[in-house]
C-alpha cells in the first residue's frame, strides 16, 4: 500500500469524481483509476461504487477512508517535523474562520506568514463557531477563530481570548435610526431584523440580549453570509446586529450604538495535542502562547 494510493482514494471520496480527483492530484485519470483498482485488489474489496452518473464509497470504503486520512496526516506531520528540526517550517496550515472575525487583521497576518514561511500551504475554511470547534477537536483544523456569547466558552481545546466586544445596530443610511446617538433593545424590538440562522453563535448572542431585556423581535431574513446580510440592510429590508470592531470595514450602511447591546468574545483555539510546526509558527506570529493549558471538557 502506497501513500499515493491513499491520496487518490481520499481525493475521489472528497470530490465524488475520478475526473476531478485526477485533476486535483495532477495525474491522468487512467493512472489514478489503475492505482485505486490495484489497491482494491490488494485489500480484497471495492472501495467505490461507480456508475455513469456518480461515484460513492462502499461500506468497505467508508471503513477505509478514516484510516487513509490518518496515514496521510501522519506522513505529512513527519515530513513537517523533520523540516522543523532542520530549521525550516513547511507543510500545511488549515484555519477555520467565522464570517465576522475582527480581533485580527487576518489577510495582513496571512501575508506576513506567507512572507516568512513560503513553503507552508494555507487553507481557510469558513464556518460557525460550534462547528469549527468540533473540526479542531477532530484534527480537521489546526486553528480556528471563534466568536461566542460572553456567557459561553469553548470546551475541549486550547483557548486564547483575543478580544471582548459589543454589538451595534446596522441600518440603511436613510433609516430613521441612522444618526441616533444611542438606542436600546426595547426600541429596536419594533424593527424587522436580518440575522444569522437560528441556533448559530452569531444569532444566539443577539437572542440572549433581547431575552435579558425582556423583549422579543422579528427576524424576517436569515442568512449565513455577512456580505448578503449587509446588502439586505442597504436595501432597507431589515436591521442587523454586528460586532462594533467588525463594522468599520462595511460601506453603504449606518451604525448605531446600543445601550444594552449583546456582548461577544473572540477566541483563537487549537487542539489539545501538540500543534504542527506551521500552526506553532502562526501562533507565535500572533504572539499567542503555544503552551496555553486546554479548556475544560
Amino acid at each position: 500500500m502506497e501513500l499515493q494510493q491513499l491520496r487518490y482514494v481520499v481525493a475521489v471520496a472528497e470530490t465524488k469524481s475520478f475526473t476531478r480527483a485526477a485533476e486535483r492530484c495532477l495525474v491522468v485519470q487512467s493512472a489514478l483509476s489503475h492505482q485505486i483498482a490495484r489497491l482494491e485488489r490488494e485489500l480484497g474489496g471495492r472501495l467505490f461504487d461507480r456508475t455513469s452518473r456518480r461515484v460513492r464509497l462502499t461500506a468497505a470504503g467508508e471503513a477505509f477512508l478514516p484510516a487513509a486520512r490518518r496515514c496521510l496526516e501522519a506522513a505529512e506531520r513527519a515530513v513537517a517535523d523533520v523540516a522543523a528540526a532542520l530549521g525550516e517550517v513547511r507543510g500545511r496550515l488549515t484555519l477555520g474562520v467565522i464570517p465576522t472575525v475582527a480581533a485580527v487583521d487576518l489577510p495582513a497576518a496571512l501575508k506576513e506568514f506567507h512572507t516568512r514561511y513560503p513553503q507552508v500551504r494555507v487553507q481557510l475554511r469558513l464556518g460557525s463557531s460550534p462547528n469549527l470547534v468540533e473540526q479542531v477537536k477532530q484534527g480537521d483544523l489546526d486553528l480556528a477563530f471563534l466568536g461566542l456569547p460572553a456567557t459561553a466558552e469553548p470546551r475541549g481545546v486550547r483557548v486564547h481570548e483575543l478580544t471582548r466586544d459589543r454589538h451595534v445596530a446596522v441600518v440603511a443610511p436613510d433609516h430613521p435610526l441612522a444618526g441616533e446617538a444611542e438606542v436600546g433593545l426595547r426600541r429596536l424590538a419594533s424593527e424587522v431584523f436580518v440575522d444569522f440562522p437560528a441556533g448559530s453563535a452569531g444569532r444566539t448572542q443577539s437572542d440572549l440580549a433581547f431575552e435579558a431585556a425582556g423583549t422579543d423581535r422579528e427576524v424576517a431574513l436569515e442568512v449565513g453570509a455577512v456580505d448578503i446580510m449587509v446588502r439586505l440592510v442597504q436595501q432597507g429590508l431589515g436591521v442587523a446586529m454586528l460586532p462594533s470592531e467588525f463594522v468599520p470595514q462595511l460601506t453603504g450602511v449606518a451604525t448605531v450604538p446600543v445601550s444594552d447591546a449583546p456582548q461577544r468574545v473572540e477566541y483563537l483555539v487549537w487542539s489539545r495535542s501538540d500543534p504542527r510546526p506551521a500552526a506553532t509558527a502562526f501562533l507565535r506570529l500572533l504572539d499567542v502562547p503555544v503552551d496555553t493549558p486546554p479548556a475544560r471538557d
